[in-house]
């Protein structure tokens, strides 16, 4: 577990959805670190979003009209398909 990321992101990535957890987790755990700092404050705008909105995003049934959110979460679904 990386020391570097704030608790309060490790808490905030804790969702009533149990594939939003591991699809944000592990997000935070394997890339929120090689973000730049606008792309990690967009990420923190993103746990910010309510569960049904997150989910229908990243399972591509609906996008974010907030051209920077959807673009993180494209970033999101691209490291889970890369991920093994």
């Amino acid at each position: 577990m990386d020391t570097n990321i704030p608790p309060r992101l490790r808490w905030s990535c804790r969702r009533g959805m149990l594939e939003l957890d591991v699809l944000l987790g592990n997000f935070l755990t394997e890339h929120y670190l090689l973000l730049s700092e606008k792309d990690q404050q967009i990420f923190v705008k993103l746990l910010a979003c309510e569960d049904q909105d997150l989910f229908m995003w990243l399972m591509n049934n609906e996008t974010s009209k907030d051209p920077d959110l959807q673009i993180m979460v494209g970033k999101i679904q691209k490291h889970a398909r890369n991920r093994h």
